[in-house]
């Protein structure tokens, strides 16, 4: 049986910029939708279910930041690339809060997009695979759906809060640094800041920790990293 080809969404209201990303995605043998601003991108994603969106942050009928957050909202698995002019590492960092996977900074290769979307099926794939649960205190993480259970409530995880949980478990009760979370989660190209990190910790504590201003599980080592005690 032939493989199933990947179908990705392009919200993009350039169409010089949709053109040449179509042809790119498609001669790599990639399907494409394509939308030309926020609120007919959120409705194909939501009857298409693509594989992987590519988002430009600026839009003409709505804030990038609010499109990938309805985005996430529908779909929480699905992989978001964004697309920004703004080179600014708080419009990155914030695109990564709000739900995107990863981004690009206009103007870009499309070589480099190409090798950040192969990077985010890869990643998909590996998460796809990992089935197995583990427990945090009285939380029981579920990686493989992207959720845990607090309470007797389901609680979404986006992507990079799994794989952070995933790298804390995996090295329980000792402590990893922030240079190797980046390395281990993000990649050394993505380039995000340690405050990235430490913004996840604090989303993360919010949803596995009783009370998240005195963790007991998700604990800071300071100058260091953080240290996971299940």
């Amino acid at each position: 049986m032939a493989p199933v080809t990947k179908r990705i969404l392009v919200i993009e209201d350039e169409p010089d910029i949709v053109r040449g990303l179509k042809d790119a995605f498609e001669f790599e043998g990639y399907r494409v939708l394509a939308a030309k601003d926020g609120a007919a991108g959120v409705h194909l994603a939501r009857t298409e279910a693509p594989d992987c969106i590519v988002l430009d942050l600026m839009l003409p009928d709505a804030n990038g930041y609010d499109v990938c957050q309805d985005l996430r909202r529908s779909n929480p698995l699905v992989p978001i690339l964004m697309l920004t002019a703004r080179s600014q590492e708080s419009d990155k960092i914030r695109g990564l809060e709000v739900g995107a996977d990863d981004y690009v900074t206009k103007p870009f290769s499309v070589g480099e997009l190409l090798a950040r979307i192969r990077a985010l099926f890869r990643r998909m794939g590996r998460l796809s695979e990992a089935s197995d649960t583990f427990r945090i205190g009285e939380v029981d993480v579920f990686p493989k759906t992207h959720t845990l259970v607090r309470k007797n409530q389901s609680v979404t995880l986006s992507f990079y809060e799994v794989e952070l949980l995933k790298l804390l478990h995996e090295r329980a009760e000792q402590p990893v640094s922030r240079d190797e979370i980046l390395d281990k989660i993000w990649g050394i190209q993505a380039h995000p800041s340690n405050r990235t990190v430490d913004n996840f910790i604090v989303k993360l504590r919010r949803k596995v920790e009783d009370d998240h201003k005195q963790p007991r599980h998700i604990l800071t080592v300071y100058g260091y990293g953080y240290k996971l005690v299940v």
